[in-house]
């Protein structure tokens, strides 16, 4: 059965290793609401040490940690794409779609070879909070999702210059949306859809461009296309 379409969404997440919490978060921007909050598992259990790889690694030589980590990333790629596609389908199925995702990113500076990883134990959580939250990018981007990378240091202060609503207003609408959907409502849940509400933002503005960019002749509207990830 067909539902009809009534709205936007966007998808939000805060990233652990191994899991994460997703949000789906629908418009409008001056007032979304929650449309789905859950858990997801993004680590394969079958394979030893998949919530820590680059720890796991340590103990094995370069070519065997190599192997190990692509076979991790790989599954919690997998992973990450089926609770995607189960959230998408969910929000389609309340007559929402998804064109958007918010996905916290790191400070972007590029990761050491392997060789100088596996020394150092800040760099084995650095690299490892990288392999999710890129599992995570990836399979957004595997569905056609437009993608806002948020550093979680910055997402208030980028929240007050891009929602267009005061701090007082966000703080009001966070706290009305947390008791509308009950518990949990922890800094997971918050971080989630502070970040589905910035990427919420990003595709109503970057949709209202495209509109002025088209020519009065040209009818036919923009599609979902190929992913795009905004910082």
């Amino acid at each position: 059965m067909k539902h009809p379409l009534i709205g936007q969404a966007a998808l939000g997440f805060r990233v652990h290793s191994g899991w994460a919490v997703l949000v789906v978060l629908a418009g409008p921007v001056e007032a979304p609401t929650i449309l789905d909050r859950r858990r997801i598992e993004i680590v394969d259990v079958e394979i030893a040490g998949s919530k820590q790889p680059y720890h796991a690694a340590q103990q094995l030589n370069l070519r065997e940690a190599a192997d190990l980590i692509a076979a991790c990333a790989g599954a919690s790629v997998r992973l990450a794409e089926k609770a995607v596609k189960a959230a998408l389908d969910d929000a389609i199925g309340k007559s929402f779609r998804v064109f958007a995702c918010g996905v916290p990113i790191g400070s972007g500076r590029p990761l050491p070879s392997l060789e100088k990883i596996l020394p150092s134990h800040p760099l084995l959580h650095t690299a490892e909070g990288e392999l999710f939250r890129n599992a995570i990018m990836t399979a957004c981007g595997n569905y056609g999702l437009s993608i806002t990378g948020v550093k979680e240091k910055e997402a208030w202060m980028r929240s007050l210059s891009e929602l267009g609503i005061s701090e007082e207003g966000i703080q009001q609408h966070l706290a009305r949306m947390g008791k509308t959907i009950g518990p949990p409502w922890r800094r997971d849940e918050k971080s989630a859809t502070l970040a589905a509400w910035l990427a919420l933002a990003a595709d109503a503005q970057g949709r209202h461009k495209r509109k002025i960019r088209v020519s009065p002749k040209a009818s036919t509207p923009a599609q979902p296309g190929d992913s795009e990830t905004r910082g």
